[in-house]
């Protein structure tokens, strides 16, 4: 465009050579007003942005010495025509902020957008910065804590009470009978080869196998006796469980003992390792999982859940306006409370720029249309010389 501006006034400037020497008197009184209004508004358009020529003359370069003036006027002009109530209330409502992100989230490829970015960038990167031993560390303190605050005495008391009704107890102890049974059958052998060590020697052997009859008759005929439901054995079995749960929901020491058993256990080192290494697990089992790209789990959920979640809060309208709601009044609340600081955040902004950056940038912005002023200038000129030139003729 200056290329064009320039041309425009090199050829006013060949219409006056060509009018002196042909002695044409309209078309010099048409060039001479021509290059008079070319440059003049040449001067014009660079004294905005700087010195024409490079000389300080004075008023030129306008914009670069006025910046912060103008950074100044803008952030007040913003601030007080722009951020009014009014005004901010009614773009707010226009806008419908919950219908245009549940339509943006609930297409497919913007829900997979995000959970591209999530799975490529943020798990990965939270996962670089955690250290596994302060998870480790965290994980055990937790599972610690939680431990010391449960009362297993009283859920081992619950539980044992819903196996007492429903006959659940009653067949609870007739497995436990039958399994006592199938294992006494089992270990025949070793029992009488126990029985044999235990006699002695001057026996000669004779009485072991007796005894050891005896001793399987007796507890076969004790566990048959205790399958009977009605037997005495059975009874008092049913009666020892029963006052076992009594005292065990009652007795806050014997709950304590329970608890104290249990978070003992969970102290060993076995099980203080396994429970450490949750977290590996869990991270590399994230981690190659999200190595699986588009056919990852992970991102497919996560991917589902953003359309899903679109969908839903989509067709629920008063949700929708609960959305539009908050967004509007803490919008404008913040907007408007605010305002002077979004005002003076655009003064220090533009007062904070490079002179002739900013004298480029918005060069580069409207120096386009500028240049039009230059072309204008050169051939209005010259037609107001024309018409200067035939009134001069006329009188």
């Amino acid at each position: 465009m200056k290329r064009i501006a320039l041309s425009v006034l090199a050829a006013a400037v060949l219409c006056f050579f060509i009018a002196h020497y042909y002695e044409i008197g309209w078309l010099k009184a048409f060039s001479e007003a021509a290059m008079v209004g070319g440059i003049a508004d040449w001067f014009a358009v660079v004294a905005l942005f700087k010195h024409p020529l490079g000389i300080p003359i004075p008023h030129t370069a306008l914009i670069p010495n006025n910046k912060d003036v103008i950074g100044q006027n803008l952030g007040s002009f913003v601030s007080d025509e722009f951020l009014i109530k009014e005004k901010l209330e009614m773009k707010l409502d226009e806008f419908d902020f919950a219908t245009k992100s549940t339509n943006w989230l609930k297409e497919e490829k913007n829900a997979n957008t995000i959970s591209s970015l999530v799975v490529e960038n943020v798990i990965p990167s939270i996962l670089k910065t955690i250290e596994d031993t302060e998870v480790k560390r965290f994980i055990l303190e937790q599972f610690e804590s939680k431990m010391q605050q449960m009362n297993f005495g009283e859920w081992v008391a619950i539980g044992l009470e819903s196996l007492s009704k429903d006959d659940k107890q009653a067949k609870l102890i007739t497995n436990v009978l039958a399994i006592l049974s199938k294992e006494l059958e089992l270990n025949r052998n070793e029992i009488r080869e126990k029985v044999k060590n235990a006699t002695p020697w001057y026996t000669l052997g004779v009485a072991d196998k007796k005894i050891a009859d005896g001793v399987f008759n007796g507890l076969y005929e004790f566990l048959d006796m205790a399958k009977e439901p009605d037997s005495s054995i059975r009874k008092k079995i049913n009666d020892y469980v029963l006052n076992f749960i009594s005292e065990l929901k009652n007795s806050p020491e014997m709950q304590q003992k329970i608890s104290k058993i249990v978070f003992e256990f969970t102290k060993k080192p076995e099980v203080q390792e396994y429970i450490g290494s949750i977290w590996i697990e869990l991270k590399n089992a994230v981690l190659a999982d999200l190595e699986k790209g588009e056919l990852s789990k992970i991102k497919f959920n996560i991917t589902k859940m953003i359309v899903d979640f679109g969908k839903s809060i989509q067709n629920d309208r008063v949700m929708m306006n609960k959305i539009n709601n908050f967004i509007k009044v803490d919008a404008l609340a913040v907007l408007l409370r605010n305002k002077k600081a979004i005002g003076d955040l655009i003064a220090t902004s533009v007062q904070s720029w490079d002179k002739k950056e900013i004298a480029n940038k918005l060069e580069l912005e409207v120096g386009k249309d500028l240049q039009y002023i230059r072309i204008n200038g050169t051939v209005v000129g010259g037609i107001v010389g024309l018409v200067i030139y035939f009134v001069e003729q006329l009188l």
